[in-house]
């Protein structure tokens, strides 16, 4: 930025509006990179919040095989429930992102969804165990224990892209675009996550070992959100 010579005081320094205009100049740039990388973060997230979902979906048929079996309707059970959880887990993030969006509250999503998951890795077998021995119908049991291992987690997993739709939009003259584009990459996300989980994952790793992956994953991208969240408090500010 060039500055006018004329604009100079008596004793050649230049006036104080003009170090401030530079100054905010160069601020403005500032906030402007750090928008623009956190717009990219809140698509990696997507990306991973799919590639999640998934995973745990396809592993819940290993996890419930011992008991129930592995048949059409134990897949049925499973895919309802994961359907139902995540319809709700739409309406309930879009319901949420028009109170004070902020990336972090979004965060905070992705850490209570990574801690839910995890009681799949330590109390599946007894829960699993007791329905078990109290449902004798495999088609009434396998969907009680869906329910029970699934449920909640996967609501706040669905809470997730509405949220994400509403922290990427500034303007909505270009909302349809920038939800094509979140639902593009979560639904690649979700693509990769099933053929790398069914194809690699379940063949070198225990089931328990995959789903605390996905847990801890999820949990360090929310604490993520979390510290860049004090970068963008900047950019919320100027464009309040």
């Amino acid at each position: 930025m060039v500055i006018d010579p004329d604009l100079r005081q008596d004793d050649g320094k230049f006036c104080l509006a003009e170090l401030v205009s530079v100054s905010n100049y160069w601020h403005l740039i500032k906030i402007i990179k750090e928008n623009y990388m956190t717009n990219k973060f809140i698509y990696l997230l997507a990306f991973c919040s799919g590639f999640c979902i998934m995973g745990i979906e396809l592993l819940g048929g290993r996890i419930l095989a011992p008991y129930f079996g592995s048949s059409v309707h134990i897949w049925g059970s499973i895919i309802t429930v994961f359907m139902l959880s995540l319809s709700f887990g739409y309406l309930l993030g879009g319901k949420l992102s028009t109170r004070s969006a902020s990336l972090k509250h979004y965060g905070f999503i992705f850490i209570i969804a990574g801690l839910t998951i995890l009681p799949i890795v330590f109390f599946a077998q007894h829960m699993m165990e007791a329905i078990f021995v109290n449902i004798e119908d495999s088609r009434y049991g396998s969907l009680l224990a869906s329910v029970v291992l699934f449920f909640i987690p996967t609501i706040f997993l669905g809470m997730l892209s509405p949220y994400s739709v509403r922290l990427l939009v500034t303007n909505k003259d270009h909302s349809g675009n920038v939800a094509g584009n979140l639902y593009f990459i979560s639904t690649l996300g979700s693509a990769l996550g099933t053929i790398i989980t069914s194809f690699y994952l379940v063949l070198y790793f225990d089931v328990n070992a995959i789903v605390l992956t996905f847990s801890s994953m999820l949990i360090l991208l929310g604490l993520l959100a979390f510290s860049l969240s004090h970068k963008n408090t900047s950019f919320s500010k100027a464009t309040a």
